[in-house]
Formats: C-alpha cells, structure tokens, sequence
C-alpha cells in the first residue's frame, strides 16, 4: 500500500513542495514562490501508442509534476495534445534528452520513464538514458518491475549526481503487507471498479474522468490507484499490485480501500482496474474483485481491437462475455460500458454505443469523447441515493 502526500494544484497560491538533492531534504516548502515539481518523460517511439500508457496518462492527468515536454524522436516537433487527443496543449515532443533540456531552460526535477514494455525492464539504451539525466542533476521516476536502487550501477550514480529514484512499483517489505481481513465490510459507501477486456485499453483514464465527474457534481469521491501511473500521476491512495506478493494483493488493496475510507469519508471509492479476468497473462483483475468486492463495475471495451494487446493469436473476448465471467466470479454488478475509440471514427463510436445498449441493457458511453455527464448518470442509474449527496454537500 502506498500513501502520499495531497498533491497541489498547479493553480493554487498555497506554498508547494519542491524536490532537491538526495544530499539535502527531498521535499522542501517553499515559503514566497508557489511551484510543483517539474519533469519531462521519456517515451521514445511510443508515445500515443499502447506501451506508452504512463507518458499518456501523464499528459491527460498529471497533478504531482508539471510535465514540461515528451521525449519521442518520431513525433519531436509536434503538440502532446493534438497527438492524443487533437486538442494542443503546449506540451512539445521533444527530440531527445538534450533537445528537452534546452526547451525546458533549465534542468528539470525529474526525469520520468514513461514506457510499459512488456519486459517491465530497461534496455541496454535505455540505461544510458536515465545515468545522463542523472548526471545532468536530474531525479528519476521508475515505474518498471526493474528497480534501480537496487542495482549498483544507478546507486551508485545518485551518490555521485546528488539524485534520487523513485521505483515506484517496488512492494513495500513482507513483514509490512496486509492479508485480505474482512474489513472491506466497514466500506459503507459504494465501490466502483473500473475493469476491462483487455490490459491497456483505458481503464485508469476512465477513472480519473469518472471519479471528477463525482466531484463536479458535489458527490466526494476519491480515486484507488493500482498500477504505476495512477501513482505517478498523483493518486493519494494505491498499490501498484502486479508487484506485491500474490498472498497479499487483496488485503494490500482492501487496506489501502478501508484507509481512504477512514481518513476522507467519501460518497464514493473508484478502483482502477489492471488486465482483465479473462486475460490469462494476468491475474491483477481477480485481486481487484476480491480485495475491494465493488458494489459496482463499470466496463471498458475497445470494439476495434480485434486480438488481444501483445497476444496476436488471442482474440478479444465480446463485452457480454467479460460481463458473464465478472458477474459469475464475484457477487458483484456491471453498471455500465464505456467504450476505447482507437481505430474508430465518431459515427462508429455512435453505432457501438447504439449496438451495446442495445445487446446488454446497460448505459454505454465514450468517457474521452463524449460529455462527463453520461458517465455521471451511469452511477446515479446503479446508485440512486447518491442524488441526494449534492443537495447535502451544499
């Protein structure tokens, strides 16, 4: 289970913290000057792609860091936004690392890897790249199953360089991991988990939307991460669990679940999903069910994909019989289907939209491009005491 501190806004006048060397404190208030933490990320060849999710998600949601530019020589000179979502943002795609810096006009706090190959690891290139911005001054961010403090090539570059890394999947020790307890029971506010048909087709992006659209609406919600990015994005509770022990993954998540619950008393939890159930190359989506037992699931599906995400002879499995198998394995309901427009044009996305609300009986919408709202009357469709939460909120 992993805590952070609440992250601040890029927007606030409230003083904010500052990462420094290893030398000296990590984090430092600034007292006069309002400042988070400033990074470019590393996404060579990838970005916009699947396997570079993290640097993805990083530039649709980043409340930890200012992202400052992407590092992918393939797309250098072109707008982040316009390439994820044809909506500029002023976040450029930089050539390389030297390109970045001279961009960014001084040295960056952090250096993020913003892949996730397969492997989980880095490449001999790839190595060279995070000991040059280490030596350039710069902390790293490591969401890979490769942690770099423990390898004595990079420890020995945060003595040298007066730097920090952050292995952000790296479990916390055995003696310190929660077995599942029951306490999820004292949980008396609706569960929501965020599954899939397939692993990196959406599931934390519609997450994040879902869990704002609560908020803006006056329901208090607060967000579960799971994996690497949500925490790297600044989600204040989570676990990345395709590192923790598989005898711990239900009751890291179910602590983790009972905590935010416990400090922040909210109308909602979302939990992010990892793979999906019927994934044989993961098993993240049964501890999801099993440790935070949601009293709801909203679904995610990418109509245009027709094989599986690294699995060319895995072919997707249909939304119903995802449904099917969720609702089979644990006690719980699909409240809704959201649907990944990759490979799609807008009157296609209508048309799924239109076939699945039809063939399953449940809403069906597209969280990136169509209006928060929908998604809002989803969970006020399967929850309906939630109306009321506005009213007392105000």
């Amino acid at each position: 289970m992993l805590v952070v501190p609440p992250v601040v806004s890029l927007n606030t006048s409230e003083p904010v913290l500052k990462v420094v060397s290893k030398k000296s404190e990590l984090f430092r208030a600034t007292e006069n000057k309002p400042r988070v933490a400033t990074a470019v990320v590393y996404c060579e060849a990838n970005f916009g792609e699947i396997d570079g999710k993290t640097a993805n998600g990083l530039i649709r949601r980043s409340e930890k860091y200012k992202i400052l530019s992407v590092i992918d020589s393939k797309k250098a000179g072109l707008d982040t936004g316009m390439v994820l979502d044809d909506k500029p943002n002023a976040i450029p795609i930089c050539r390389d690392l030297a390109d970045a810096l001279e961009q960014a006009g001084s040295v960056p706090d952090f250096f993020i890897f913003g892949m996730a190959p397969s492997s989980g690891m880095l490449s001999k290139h790839e190595r060279g790249i995070v000991l040059e911005a280490m030596s350039h001054g710069m902390n790293i961010v490591n969401g890979l199953h490769e942690f770099l403090n423990d390898d004595p090539v990079f420890a020995a570059a945060c003595i040298a360089s007066k730097v920090t890394i952050l292995d952000v999947r790296k479990p916390r020790s055995k003696k310190d991991l929660h077995l599942f307890s029951g306490r999820i029971a004292e949980v008396t506010c609706p569960v929501i988990a965020v599954l899939g048909t397939d692993c990196a087709i959406g599931k934390r992006t519609t997450a994040n939307i879902i869990t704002n659209a609560l908020n803006e609406s006056g329901i208090k919600t607060v967000m579960i991460g799971t994996g690497q990015t949500g925490l790297i994005q600044g989600a204040r509770y989570g676990v990345a669990l395709d590192a923790v022990p598989s005898q711990f993954c239900a009751g890291e998540l179910e602590a983790t679940i009972v905590e935010a619950f416990e400090n922040e008393s909210p109308d909602v939890i979302v939990v992010e999903g990892q793979g999906a159930l019927s994934h044989p190359a993961f098993s993240t989506t049964s501890f999801i069910l099993r440790g935070s037992c949601p009293n709801g699931v909203v679904l995610q599906h990418a109509p245009g994909r027709s094989v599986r995400c690294d699995f060319e002879n895995m072919a997707m499995p249909t939304p119903a019989s995802e449904i099917n198998l969720i609702e089979t394995f644990a006690d719980t309901k699909i409240i809704g289907l959201t649907i990944n427009h990759e490979q799609m044009n807008d009157i296609e996305v209508g048309a799924a939209i239109t076939k699945y609300e039809q063939e399953l009986g449940i809403p069906v919408t597209d969280a990136l491009t169509r209006s928060p709202k929908r998604l809002l009357e989803m969970v006020l469709a399967a929850f309906p005491l939630l109306k009321e939460k506005p009213a007392v909120s105000a």
